[in-house]
């Protein structure tokens, strides 16, 4: 090979070696700014202009590490960059901890039992024990709750520190309002009542955009040594199987469970 082949390999290994590098600082950018931002204000916080941006976020697209909003042209993780998290997060100790009482839960209740912990993209399902009554193909480990409209968002919004959930509740919610959904009070409510009972109920919900069935459905906090949510334990239902009674069998042994997962991570709830 000539010097001048050698030093165009090296060139060219070097260029790929960058590329790689801006792409991982937008990936780590849609992170830190999530879950959207706009174009202008991804430029302004890597530091690049918007047309180079643009650049690596049709290849991030096109790759699934990044999607656009077609309502609001705003840019977030994708889903294979939650899947790479999620990967990540089954390394934590937490989550093996987790999987034995997940699946105790569900042979006590017959229903199906799931955590959940704060993600990228907000409460993301990173476990699923499904009973013999499944509710919904949707839920599955890596999809993100609604915040203002699921037990296991409702729970995270109550009882973890609103600095980090904030800005979600309020985009969710403005999201709501400009489809014609206004909140009128009823998630102040839904918080008020979390923290009155030590955990999140949702009353009614739909199962699924394509299916007629609602759905009753309990979740409550998990805390470590320090005191921090560290994730979420919730079971649902179809609704005429699961009352609402705050002061039913079902929310009592997802307490229970809670605050046997609190124990084993050091920390405890008190209800």
């Amino acid at each position: 090979m000539s010097m001048t082949k050698a030093s165009s390999s090296a060139d060219n290994g070097k260029q790929k070696v960058r590329s790689a590098e801006v792409g991982t600082d937008i990936l780590k950018a849609l992170a830190e700014l999530s879950p959207s931002t706009s174009l202008s204000r991804l430029s302004e916080h890597v530091q690049m202009p918007a047309s180079k941006v643009h650049r690596y976020l049709q290849a991030l697209i096109a790759s699934g590490f990044a999607e656009q909003d077609a309502a609001t042209n705003h840019y977030g993780l994708g889903r294979e960059a939650l899947r790479v998290g999620l990967a990540a997060l089954g390394s934590i100790d937490v989550l093996k901890i987790a999987a034995l009482p997940l699946s105790q839960l569900r042979d006590e209740l017959n229903e199906s039992c799931f955590i959940a912990v704060w993600g990228n993209q907000g409460a993301t399902i990173v476990g699923w024990e499904p009973s013999a009554h499944p509710v919904s193909p949707y839920l599955q480990a890596g999809v993100v709750v609604s915040l203002t409209q699921s037990a296991t968002g409702i729970a995270f919004a109550a009882f973890m520190p609103p600095a980090q959930t904030q800005a979600a509740i309020d985009e969710e919610l403005r999201a709501r309002a400009r489809s014609g959904q206004p909140d009128n009070g009823q998630f102040a409510q839904r918080i008020a009542e979390a923290r009155q009972h030590g955990l999140a109920r949702a009353v009614g919900t739909a199962a699924s955009p394509r299916h007629q069935v609602t759905v009753n459905a309990f979740s409550a906090p998990v805390y470590d040594a320090a005191g921090h949510m560290v994730m979420a334990i919730s079971t649902t239902c179809e609704a005429e199987r699961l009352p609402a009674d705050w002061d039913g069998d079902v929310p009592a042994a997802l307490l229970a469970a809670a605050r046997d997962l609190s124990h084993r991570l050091g920390g405890v709830i008190d209800v």
